[in-house]
């Protein structure tokens, strides 16, 4: 895709963006390319797919009941939107359970169907108020800009600082599960 881009003399700048606005690959796709491919700044990098990733946001939050019924006239769009809806909602739980905070960290977690564009359809289908929702997915773009931005730049000693992280996350949000739910017996 990027050489098929490059081959109609689109500048660098537009194709992070461009990658960054696409569904699943988003920012986590694009900074990538911009730092290591293309060899960006940083700075330049994270603010162009930043920009690129919540274009769509606005669009789908304010437009997603009318995409979805004019998708679902056609029988292949019907089993799209319908496909699209059961994913976000498997998905969703923590969303559900911590609101706009749930939300952003969804958005934040810089893995495959987590980010800019699930988070807005989840945030559709619980019924967000659409501030709320925007400022959720921002932060949660913001933070996963960062957490990918420091992947690029550091490699393997980034993934494994980052793994690392995310793991101690995970452990003390399951221990404080764990813990509100043996005080709850």
């Amino acid at each position: 895709m990027i050489e098929e881009l490059l081959g109609w003399n689109i500048s660098h700048e537009a194709i992070v963006f461009i990658i960054s606005a696409l569904p699943v690959v988003e920012l986590r796709g694009a900074l990538p390319v911009a730092i290591n491919v293309f060899h960006m700044p940083w700075y330049k990098a994270l603010c162009l797919a930043i920009a690129g990733n919540l274009l769509p946001v606005s669009i789908l939050l304010l437009f997603w009941s009318s995409l979805a019924r004019i998708a679902s006239h056609v029988k292949l769009g019907q089993k799209v939107v319908n496909w699209i809806f059961e994913r976000t909602r498997q998905r969703s739980s923590a969303i559900a359970k911590y609101e706009r905070i749930g939300l952003m960290l969804f958005v934040a977690i810089p893995l495959p169907v987590t980010g800019a564009w699930t988070g807005s359809i989840a945030a559709f289908l619980m019924g967000f108020k659409f501030r709320y929702a925007f400022l959720s997915i921002l932060s949660g773009i913001i933070i996963s800009g960062a957490i990918v931005t420091c992947l690029c730049l550091l490699g393997w000693v980034g993934a494994t600082i980052a793994g690392l992280a995310l793991s101690a996350l995970a452990i003390v949000g399951w221990w404080r599960t764990g813990s509100r739910k043996l005080g709850n017996n």
